[in-house]
């Protein structure tokens, strides 16, 4: 609804609006228009992506949050295959790029985000740790326990007593 009030502000016309995606009927807009989109888009607390570079770490990160999302359920796909069967790239192709894009692995980016979740269901405070080890994914409360204090620097247990305060929008990451 955000984006399209602001697209309507510039008397740009939208189709269609998805997650990171707008869909509009003008084909081409001048450069000043682009400049005034992402002007409107950033003030509201968007971002305008608009090379196919862009559109394609984009989409790596939209397609790993959506394989995180699918929980247990994902255990027998792979994400690199989870990755190619939503993007129609090659594997390594898309890995380099997004290396050389963001500074990390997909792997590393997926690891971020599944102790992001970890943080979730602490803070949330409903599930064992054995439940959300295996809600998110690792082999073991072992495992992810490890994995919680190389990249948090905290236990599970000592960053649920912390609460909200050490936890970072998916966004951010």
């Amino acid at each position: 609804m955000v984006v399209r009030n602001e697209l309507e502000k510039l008397n740009l016309h939208p189709i269609h609006i998805s997650l990171g995606e707008v869909i509009i009927e003008e084909k081409e807009l001048s450069e000043e228009q682009v400049n005034q989109l992402s002007i409107a888009l950033q003030s509201v607390g968007f971002e305008l992506i608009n090379t196919r570079v862009n559109k394609l770490i984009e989409d790596i990160k939209k397609a790993v949050i959506e394989y995180l999302a699918l929980g247990m359920e994902s255990q027998d796909i792979k994400l690199s295959f989870f990755i190619t069967k939503n993007i129609p790239y090659d594997y390594s192709y898309l890995s380099n790029l997004f290396s050389s894009v963001e500074g990390k692995t997909i792997e590393q980016f997926f690891l971020l985000q599944r102790i992001e979740k970890v943080k979730e269901l602490l803070v949330y405070d409903q599930l064992s740790l054995t439940e959300i080890s295996y809600q998110t994914g690792f082999s073991s409360v072992h495992h992810l326990s490890s994995q919680f204090k190389k990249l948090t620097g905290l236990t599970p247990s000592h960053f649920k007593k912390i609460g909200t305060e050490k936890r970072r929008a998916l966004d951010e990451i």
